[in-house]
């Protein structure tokens, strides 16, 4: 999981996917990997671009054998302490891999929160994203993880930046941003953090 992880930042899953395939082969575990130089990671990073993703696991993979008996560890703190691990990679590796209740906010996440709690197109990313989410989220971890999931589903292929299908919405009854009337943005985002309801429409319109 955090070897696929790692790889999706900026690259797409159609890239990745025979570059991941070729790597987990060879390298099953994180000691297989930390046994191979960083000159053998990045040759098989291919063109994935941004080799230091490539050196990022290699030290990841060592890291993980000298302090966590060569385990991936599932707890968050531990997790963004390794090299390219950021939050949300943090997050997503411990949510889906160890079923931990984190809140993990994507873009097509964010999209979805912003809209259906706030009333606004979008926003721009803010930890108070990330506290809405876990708010959400249902106190069972199992069940967390599968709603994490369901929301960026709902977000990439439901929720659309452009041309939503709120028909097909689940959220369609209970969606402030759809509710008003399908605001469009008329100012700059505020600060991060900030969440601020959209007043009511001036009058009808059709979504973006």
């Amino acid at each position: 999981m955090l070897v696929s992880e790692i790889m999706l930042q900026q690259t797409p899953v159609a890239r990745v996917l025979p570059t991941y395939r070729e790597w987990m082969d060879r390298w099953p575990a994180p000691a297989a990997l930390a046994s191979a130089t960083v000159g053998d990671a990045i040759v098989a990073w291919g063109r994935l671009g941004y080799p230091r993703r490539a050196r990022n696991l290699h030290r990841s993979a060592r890291l993980v054998v000298a302090g966590h008996a060569g385990e991936v560890p599932a707890d968050l703190d531990s997790l963004r302490a390794l090299p390219g691990v950021g939050d949300y990679t943090g997050r997503a590796v411990a949510v889906f891999a160890f079923g931990r209740r984190h809140g993990v906010v994507d873009v097509n996440v964010r999209r979805v929160l912003v809209r259906a709690a706030t009333g606004l197109h979008d926003g721009v990313p803010s930890p108070a994203h990330v506290g809405l989410a876990e708010s959400l989220l249902p106190s069972d971890p199992a069940a967390a993880a599968v709603v994490s999931a369901a929301l960026m589903e709902l977000g990439a292929l439901v929720c659309r930046r452009r041309s939503p299908a709120c028909a097909d919405c689940p959220l369609a009854e209970v969606c402030l941003w759809r509710l008003a009337g399908f605001l469009e943005p008329t100012a700059p985002a505020g600060p991060p953090g900030r969440l601020t309801p959209a007043g009511p429409a001036a009058g009808p319109a059709g979504p973006p």
